[in-house]
This record gives C-alpha cells, structure tokens and sequence, in this order.
C-alpha cells in the first residue's frame, strides 16, 4: 500500500457513504424497488447501482429487471424513495467531522457527489457537515457526473488546486474512476467489504490515525 502523499494543494471528498452514513438510506430504497419487482437485493445487486447517479441506477435497475426504457420511471421512484428516508436523518460516519475538520485547517476542501444537490444538501446539513465546506458540487451541476472526470475538475478548478496536486476521498469504483480520470491521487474507504477497488492508498475508515497524522503534516507544510 502506498503512503498518502507528503504535499497536497487541496482535498476533494465524495458523500455518500464515505461522509456521511447514507448509503442504508439508499439501500433501502433500492430493495424496495427491487422487492417491488420480483428480484431479490443483495450484494451483487448493491454493487450494480452504487456510486451511480439517480439516472444511472434507474437505468441499471432497467436493465436487470428486463425493462428497457423503464429508467426514467425507476430513477424517479429512487429519488423519491431515497428523500423521504434521507428526511428521518443520516449521521456523519465515524472519523468524518474530525477529518474534514482538520483538513479544512490544512488546505481547501470541497465537496464532489454523484447524488443532485437536493439530495446532497439533505445529507451534509444531517450530519452536521455544511457548516465546514463552502465549495460543494453536486452531479446535477456538471455537464458529466462520475464516473466521467467533470466533477473532480470542477472542484479543483474552484479550489485554484492543480488535480496532480490534489487528494480524492471515494469509497465506490464509479467515484474512483472519476477521481482517477481527473488526475487525483486517490485515497479508498470502501463501503462494500470484500470488494477489490482501484487505489492509491487503502483505510478502513476516516478515524484511522494514519488520517489525522496526515494532515497535521499538510499543515505544517502549509504553514512553512
């Protein structure tokens, strides 16, 4: 495993089920559906639409029901699904506030997620999370959301960081494909176990001290 890099001119988080404990939001929503026509939800199943956008998993979901052309229809049904769960609240995961916190001391830091902006301003401001980001792009924002690279470039972009320059906090294969076409250095917290995932560096979560010890020396390097 490689060690996270000694300089960064900006970090870059995805949300879900990375920052905040969304995904079991998402999840339920997606069985629902699933339920609703007849197929079983499990891992496999999981793996097909996380990390999509709403469009891309109601296509997805279309697809493995034999219903093509049902996408719109699906996605429509996901989002609603998916708001009204997001409306009874979603925490920060564990190590979130603490990392962020300190990185935001450090360097730039912004917000890239596949989710639209309803949703993504739902899931930060649940979790306590607005308050430290004052850059936040959304998929419904960007001409291409992940797993094309417009998001990440976005947000570099906006945070005046070169994306080689530049660290990526995703958890899924689409967020990593993304952050890997932009240039990023990606950092990995996968929020499915067991599945092989593309990376530059590997965590079990954002509280490892490894993190914190990080960023301390981004801001000390900062600093001089």
């Amino acid at each position: 495993m490689r060690s996270l890099p000694t300089t960064a001119e900006a970090v870059v988080f995805d949300c879900d089920g990375l920052l905040v404990d969304t995904e079991v939001c998402w999840t339920v929503a997606e069985t629902a559906i699933f339920a609703a026509h007849g197929h079983p939800f499990g891992p496999e199943q999981k793996a097909l639409v996380i990390g999509r956008t709403v469009e891309a998993a109601g296509e997805a979901m279309a697809d493995h029901f034999g219903r093509p052309g049902a996408g719109a229809e699906l996605a429509a049904e996901l989002l609603d699904r998916v708001r009204k769960e997001l409306a009874r609240g979603a925490a920060a995961l564990p190590g979130a506030a603490e990392l962020v916190r300190a990185c935001r001391a450090a360097v730039p830091i912004a917000v890239a997620s596949n989710s639209p902006r309803e949703l993504l301003d739902t899931a930060l401001g649940s979790a306590g999370l607005a308050e430290y980001f004052t850059h936040s792009f959304a998929a419904d924002e960007v001409r291409s959301p992940k797993p094309a690279p417009d998001l990440y470039l976005t947000a570099c972009e906006a945070l005046g960081a070169a994306p080689k320059r530049s660290v990526a906090f995703e958890d899924s294969a689409t967020g990593i494909s993304s952050a890997r076409a932009a240039g990023l250095y990606v950092a990995v917290i996968p929020s499915l176990p067991g599945v092989g995932l593309d990376h530059d560096w590997l965590g079990a979560g954002l509280g490892e001290p490894e993190l914190l010890d990080w960023v301390r020396e981004l801001g000390q390097g900062a600093v001089r």
